[in-house]
């Protein structure tokens, strides 16, 4: 098989559990200028080399890429993959040097090409002049999904070993059409796409645009698809919901008990931490005046009144840009918070203030329906109520949000055309664990 990479190749990673998404998805891809295809893993793992043959069946001419991940039994997996319709397989860099040069032996016999996934390798450029010395057609710089969430990026490993190699250079881990001319200005030939192909609510717009930047080497804006590797991440939490954060942390809990005094409302910002006793809002004050722009004044007045927060206390909030406040205890003057359009998230409203005695502390650990939060952890609140994102993790919880509002923003169109709902989508009844009973050494 002849393979022309004069020019730099779009590959869309295909790695859905679904097949019959997958190839919804590849259609449209391949219509607006994909180059490539690859059979994920996931989908691998899914459906099998089933989908592997479905893939050729549909795209007769298309280059497909098998992202086998072989660890073991090399010959056995490059040959099934070629058997399969694929052109090219991959084997993990991280599997031993008897497997890998396997799989290229393997290739050689059954016409597959093979690249050499780098992904966990500490030492990627030694790796790389090694599988290349073997025979390797292909090496993968791949950042990891769970390494993007953390920040992580491909670009200066990927700079150094395409220095280093004549093969082909294939990257992957958070392409989108804002990265994709730094992979190109680096060196990379193969570019491999997921999420922002995959999970694009319009694949032929998203793909041409990728395209454009490709063959341009030029920077095309972008509002999804992308991860933060700072660890300010009030841009990403601005897009995304209370559900999107509980659902992209495993079903992360949320305070529960207390609501905000406005159906339609959305805070963010770090936590000042206030305990106090009930109805002694001399504390709360304080907060105030020691809290930064942005923050959120979160005070435990042990869930009981008299009221430790009013107006008067949110006017001064608004004086210094607060972003909200949160209170385990009772609030008052409510109709004039929600003319002042400030967010307040509150267990109790009533009419009755307490006295400002002075007692309780600011900046300490407390606790608010057995959820605790520390001083700088990042409070987010909407009409779904109150989450804590722990200051140390707020990065990692942020992106796997908007990888979760990504995937959502897909299924949402696809529901939308009408012809699927979201039980087809996601294949529920495929996933249910089947009870088998024995009975008379018969299973039933």
């Amino acid at each position: 098989m002849n393979i022309n990479l004069d020019t730099p190749i779009l590959q869309v990673a295909l790695d859905f559990i679904n097949l019959r998404r997958a190839i919804n998805v590849a259609r449209e891809a391949v219509d607006a200028g994909v180059d490539w295809i690859e059979a994920g893993t996931p989908l691998i793992k899914s459906e099998g080399l089933d989908s592997i043959r479905a893939l050729r069946k549909e795209f007769p001419t298309a280059t497909i890429v098998a992202d086998m991940k072989t660890m073991d039994a090399g010959r056995v997996e490059m040959e099934t993959a070629a058997k399969a319709g694929a052109d090219i397989a991959v084997v993990m860099g991280s599997a031993t040097d008897a497997t890998i040069k396997e799989c290229i032996s393997a290739g050689k016999n059954y016409g597959i090409k093979v690249e050499v996934d780098l992904l966990g390798i500490t030492d990627c450029v030694s790796r790389s002049i090694e599988v290349e010395k073997w025979g390797a057609d292909f090496v993968g710089i791949h950042t990891a999904i769970d390494e993007q969430m953390q920040g992580s990026s491909p670009f200066e490993r990927l700079k150094e070993i395409c220095s280093k190699v004549n093969i082909p250079v294939a990257v992957a881990g958070g392409m989108n059409s804002e990265t994709v001319a730094d992979a190109v200005n680096a060196g990379a030939k193969i570019i491999i796409v997921g999420g922002a192909i995959c999970k694009a609510t319009d694949i032929k717009a998203a793909t041409e645009n990728l395209k454009i930047a490709i063959s341009n080497r030029e920077k095309i804006a972008e509002d999804f698809f992308k991860r933060t590797s700072s660890d300010d991440v009030r841009e990403i939490l601005e897009k995304v919901s209370t559900a999107n954060i509980s659902d992209g942390s495993h079903r992360l809990r949320g305070i529960t008990g207390i609501g905000s005094i406005s159906l339609e409302t959305k805070m963010i910002g770090r936590a000042v931490t206030v305990r106090t006793y009930p109805g002694d809002w001399a504390k709360p004050v304080e907060a105030i005046d020691i809290a930064e722009q942005g923050d959120i004044v979160v005070i435990d007045s042990g869930g009981v009144g008299p009221a430790v927060w009013g107006e008067l206390a949110t006017q001064s909030a608004i004086q210094k840009k607060l972003a909200g406040v949160v209170v385990n205890g009772a609030i008052r003057d409510s109709g004039e918070i929600r003319k002042l359009q400030f967010p307040a998230f509150t267990k109790l409203i009533m009419p009755n203030a307490g006295e400002p005695k002075g007692f309780g502390e600011i900046g300490i650990p407390i606790n608010i329906s057995g959820i605790t939060i520390n001083n700088g952890d990042w409070i987010v609140g909407d009409s779904d109520g109150l989450i804590v994102l722990p200051k140390h993790e707020a990065r990692e919880m942020a992106n796997y949000a908007m990888d979760w509002l990504e995937r959502e923003n897909r299924l949402r169109k696809e529901i939308s055309r009408g012809n699927t709902s979201l039980g087809e989508v996601t294949e529920l009844l495929k996933w249910t664990k089947k009870i088998r009973t024995i009975k008379r050494g018969s299973y039933l």
